[in-house]
């Protein structure tokens, strides 16, 4: 067979099992998730159109994503040495900065993407 099935449903076993893992036990990673809930009841609240929701999407799942990948850093690294490194010091230290810019491009995209909308509706609330 070309694909195996049953690989795959274990692949994707597999991978919610990792989401549970970071929601459950990562303080990061649930705020991350709380976030993105709140974001996306604002990409519904506002009339925002598709290219725009999908690219709040994309940056929800992006920044997620590398937080994960970030803790996952941290957790091996902390198998590796757990007393101070600083060569480990400065990978967990990379991945943290990789997050921050995941995190800062977001929230660039998402002022672009609500600012006007925002100011729409305060001036909306003003000339009334």
């Amino acid at each position: 067979m070309f694909i195996n099935f049953r690989k795959l449903l274990k692949s994707f076993k597999v991978a919610f099992s990792g989401l549970r893992i970071g929601i459950k036990e990562e303080n990061t990673v649930r705020i991350g998730a709380i976030i993105a809930a709140i974001v996306v009841f604002f990409m519904f609240y506002f009339p925002l159109n598709l290219q725009e929701r999908a690219i709040i999407i994309l940056c929800i799942f992006l920044v997620l994503s590398i937080e994960l990948m970030n803790t996952q850093v941290e957790k091996v690294t902390n198998l590796i040495d757990r007393n101070y490194n600083r060569e480990i010091r400065k990978i967990k230290n990379l991945a943290a900065g990789a997050v921050l810019l995941a995190v800062i491009g977001a929230g660039a995209v998402a002022g672009f993407i609500f600012l006007p909308h925002i100011v729409q509706g305060i001036s909306h609330l003003f000339n009334h």
